[in-house]
Order: C-alpha cells, then structure tokens, then sequence
C-alpha cells in the first residue's frame, strides 16, 4: 500500500516502496523515482534494480544517490539538484521510511535558496522532523 507523502508540488517521499506501488506513483504524476536507501541495507526489500526495472517498463525514470550511515555529502545534494532540475513531473523519493529522501531534499531545497523555515514546515507537514540537519539547512542556504 502507498504512504506516499507530498512535500511540494512537485515531491514526494515515501518508506520503502513495493512493485505494486510503481502504478500508484504513475498515477500520482511521478515521472522520477529517486532511490536513497543502499542496496543490501535490508536484504528482503525489493533491491534498486528490481524497484529500476518495474519503473522503466511503467516509463518512469529511475535515479539511485543512496545515503548510508556517514550522512549527507554535497555530491549528493549536487545529485539531487540534478534531478529534480531535470525533470519535468513530479519526483518520489523513497528509503527505509522517507526521512533520509526528506532529509536530501531538504538540503537540495536550501542550497537553492528556499526558506530554512518554509523547508522545515514542509517537512513537518509531512511528518518529518528536519531539525537533526537544521545547523546544515540554514548554512546552505545562506551561501
């Protein structure tokens, strides 16, 4: 079942996602997928490739830029940047529970120049908590 959570207009993030779930995004408008959970975190969930394939024969895009334990670095919200400059839709992004996707969209957000405030509510109106990455929110976003 989807738990797909809107962010923006044009976000959204979800736990882990299914097959199943591949038609609810396409329905929903999404038109990119972004994984942020590594492969082999937990081995029963359906692994990137397989999430990929079912999204490419939906003709969803697929884009992997897993956070692991070390957290975020720029070259992942450079990724994440790229992404959602690229496409055209709406993006899902989805790991083990949707706070990691947040977390890179929030900072992806910041470093384009949204309020650390507006961010944080958006988040939290979602039912994510920014606060562990605020310190980093407001430096990006005072560059």
């Amino acid at each position: 079942m989807s738990d797909f959570r809107t962010l923006s207009d044009t976000m959204l993030a979800s736990p882990q996602i299914a097959i199943g779930d591949i038609a609810a995004a396409k329905e929903a408008g999404v038109s990119l997928i972004v994984c942020n959970r590594p492969d082999g975190e937990e081995p029963s969930a359906p692994q990137s490739d397989v999430i990929s394939d079912a999204a490419e024969q939906a003709g969803i895009a697929f884009v992997s830029i897993p956070i692991g334990h070390s957290g975020f670095s720029e070259v992942q919200i450079d990724q994440m940047i790229a992404a959602l400059e690229g496409t055209e839709g709406k993006v899902l992004g989805y790991c083990r529970s949707g706070t990691r996707s947040t977390l890179l969209w929030s900072l992806a957000q910041a470093k384009l120049g949204m309020a650390p405030d507006d961010i944080a509510a958006a988040a939290m109106a979602a039912g994510y908590d920014v606060s562990p990455i605020r310190p980093m929110l407001d430096m990006l976003a005072a560059r």
